[in-house]
């Protein structure tokens, strides 16, 4: 299982939400290339990336953190936030990220991430993000009438890398990650699931990797990181071993 630490994005700074609310952000630091480099040095290979801002506004809006990141992490990096045209898609890509993950797209016009996910073989992950069990978009500012495995099932076969699948509720909130929901989500779908939202310990790393075999690709993690309740060589170390 892949263990992914997360840096958020909103106005150049690496933040934590809470809940998925811009209004309660968390400043962690203000170099967001020094932070992907210090993961980097505690062994991580894979690295999360949001631009918050893009979310809302449907384009990029921390480019130039973006490309700060991508000029230093000697990894894999993850993008979301606000991807929505071809010339986004080719674009990212072009600058060395290796999978972009797509919500608010994926909900309006399913048919251009299934033709992106064709054009660039295994780097479209859409992102089912939850509220209540229904798909949330706009930054989730906006919660659909779609359950979430419905939007999972969508994508199946569409040459999609992933599912990232969050509960919005307890994201940022260091309640514990939603282990059942999303291993359930996982036995209802043919596709890998990337868990997201609430880790709050090494536990939530260890009950997800059991269940690897039901296909639960990897986690996310942020704020457990940034709090210094969870290290991040520990969690990559357990996540291999279970």
């Amino acid at each position: 299982m892949i263990v992914f630490p997360a840096i958020d994005l909103k106005q150049g700074q690496v933040v934590r939400l809470a809940e998925g609310d811009m209004g309660r952000a968390t400043i962690y630091g203000d170099d967001p290339a020094a932070q992907a480099m210090l993961f980097a040095d505690a062994g991580s290979q894979f690295l999360h990336v949001v631009d918050l801002d893009g979310s809302f506004a449907g384009r990029a809006e921390n480019r130039a953190a973006v490309e700060s990141i991508l000029e230093v992490f000697p990894g894999h990096v993850q993008l979301g936030g606000g991807i929505r045209t071809p010339e986004a898609v080719e674009g990212w890509f072009e600058l060395g990220v290796s999978r972009l993950v797509m919500g608010t797209a994926a909900l309006k016009d399913p048919q251009f991430v299934k033709d992106m996910a064709r054009e660039f073989p295994g780097g479209i992950v859409v992102a089912v993000d939850a509220r209540d069990g229904m798909v949330a978009t706009e930054g989730w500012a906006s919660v659909s009438d779609v359950p979430v495995a419905d939007m999972a099932r969508r994508f199946e076969d569409a040459g999609v890398a992933s599912l990232l699948f969050t509960d919005i509720g307890r994201d940022g909130m260091l309640k514990g990650c939603n282990v059942q929901a999303t291993v359930d989500l996982a036995r209802e779908t043919d596709l890998p699931v990337i868990a997201s939202g609430g880790v709050k310990g090494i536990d939530d790393i260890r009950m997800l990797a059991l269940h690897a075999s039901d296909g639960i690709e990897g986690v996310i993690t942020g704020r457990a990181l940034y709090d210094g309740r969870l290290d991040l060589a520990t969690a990559i170390a357990m996540a291999e071993r279970v």
